[in-house]
This record gives structure tokens, C-alpha cells and sequence, in this order.
């Protein structure tokens, strides 16, 4: 007999409340249960980054966390990082400028990454992004395109400031 848990927690701004399995991920809750995919799952390890997401405003690997660790927390996915009225986040929009994707597959654990640093340290050097970007792996980009993304970003959220 397998026991539930409720667990509660604010994704993007909507309440949910949920009987889970002890053992789901935080990835595979947002998936299946919120129905909510910009969050993609790769490794399943925590080592490619494609899971990233934002636990009351920090960067974490959801396939690496279990949903009822954030019982109670707020979560933001790529899906929530754009306004209500469509615009889109800094970064987001930078990396449409700049050409910061290819398949898209590492995009929203990119862009969450970046998000979350971005709002800590509005001014990185590039190798700073070079080094926070270097625990998400991306196959087609060569990365040129998130650096340039991530550093028009911050200045675009630094002249919004």
C-alpha cells in the first residue's frame, strides 16, 4: 500500500494541492501533475541542468528534489518567468535577440539559471556567466549565443532597475 502526501505550494503564481507519492520528484510533480512542461528532464541526476527551476527564488535541480521539500514554497518554471500581459523576462527576451537557442531543450533550465543569478548579480563579467552556465549542458549552441544572451540581460534588467 503505497501512503500519500499532501503537499500544497504556489507554482507561477496558482495555488496547488496535491496527494503524492513521498518519492516524486519536484520535476515529475510540475509534469504530470500541474501539467506545467517547460520544464524538461534529461539526466535525471542533476547534472545536465534542463530541470532547473526556482524555489522561492532560487536555482535548484528539480529531478534532484522531491515535491514535498517544497511543500509550502514558492515555485516559479520557465513558464511563469514572462508578465501576465505576455511580455517576456529579460532573459527570455535576450536570448531571442541573441540567438541563445537552437532545439531548446536546455533553454528553460538555462533561463532559470540566469533568471535566479541575474537577480543576486545584476553585473556578472562573462566569465562569470561562463561559469554559472557550466553545470547546464546545451549540445548545439557552442554556448556563444547564452553568453551574449545572459550578459544583454543584465544590462537590460540593470537599466530597468
Amino acid at each position: 500500500m503505497t501512503t500519500l502526501h499532501s503537499v500544497e505550494m504556489t507554482i507561477n503564481g496558482k495555488t496547488y494541492r496535491v496527494n503524492i507519492e513521498a518519492r516524486t520528484t519536484l520535476a515529475d510533480f510540475i509534469r504530470h501533475s500541474c501539467g506545467l512542461t517547460g520544464t524538461h528532464v534529461g539526466c535525471e541526476h542533476g547534472v545536465c541542468g534542463a530541470c532547473t527551476l526556482q524555489v522561492d527564488g532560487r536555482a535548484v535541480r528539480s529531478c534532484t528534489m522531491y515535491a514535498v521539500q517544497a511543500d509550502g514554497a514558492s515555485v516559479t518554471t520557465v513558464e511563469g518567468l514572462a508578465r501576465e500581459d505576455g511580455e517576456l523576462h529579460p532573459v527570455q527576451q535576450a536570448f531571442s535577440d541573441c540567438n541563445g537557442l537552437q532545439c531548446g531543450f536546455c533553454t528553460p533550465g538555462m533561463q532559470m539559471t540566469i533568471a535566479s543569478y541575474l537577480e543576486e548579480n545584476p553585473n556578472p563579467s562573462e566569465a562569470d556567466i561562463r561559469e554559472l552556465i557550466s553545470g547546464n549542458i546545451c549540445r548545439c549552441t557552442g554556448y556563444q549565443g547564452i553568453v551574449r544572451a545572459a550578459l544583454l540581460a543584465a544590462e537590460k534588467m540593470r537599466e530597468a532597475r
